[in-house]
């Protein structure tokens, strides 16, 4: 399958935050089984998009949105914060999210330090990101070390283990 990345449009919108929404949903339910409650409401992909530096963008492939992603650019310090990287329910293990990935590293050649969080039942995402893109687990945030970025904390159900990695990017200068 080839896929190109490019920014999302104004007119894709609703289909990529649905579709994102919609993996989430079952990457959790595939680990608890149906949930009642939502995992990413749409007010946090919202949130994310309005962040200084953001840009998402999807995944196409045969015309058709497989995957996307957003991230946030600080070209001051020259680092990159993935917030949200997801591949279309029913494309998983097609190749999708490593070209995402692959796609984000080299539009922004730039970035020298990525990272990214994910949950700790993720082991999909914990195996993607170690083993497939070369990030490393630099932190784990829980109620005893919780994470100084995240605001509600007080009102978790769970515990709300996250895991932080981190990826730098060796510049090979010619």
């Amino acid at each position: 399958m080839e896929i190109s990345i490019v920014p999302v449009c104004v007119e894709d919108i609703f289909e990529f935050k649905r579709d994102m929404r919609k993996a989430f949903q079952k990457g959790a339910e595939n680990e608890f089984g149906s949930l009642s409650t939502e995992i990413l409401p749409e007010g946090d992909i919202d949130l994310s998009l309005m962040q200084e530096g953001a840009v998402a963008y999807k995944a196409v492939a045969n015309r058709k949105i497989v995957g996307g992603a957003i991230i946030v650019i600080d070209r001051t310090t020259r680092r990159g914060h993935l917030d949200f990287l997801y591949v279309k329910y029913g494309f998983q293990s097609q190749g999708v999210g490593r070209a995402i990935w692959r796609a984000i590293e080299e539009l922004h050649p730039d970035t020298e330090l990525w990272e990214t969080c994910t949950p700790y039942f993720e082991k999909r995402n914990i195996h993607f990101y170690v083993n497939c893109c070369g990030f490393h687990i630099v932190e784990y945030f829980h109620q005893g070390h919780p994470d100084p970025h995240e605001k509600e904390t007080e009102n978790r159900d769970d515990d709300g283990g996250m895991f932080r990695f981190e990826k730098a990017i060796v510049q090979i200068n010619e």
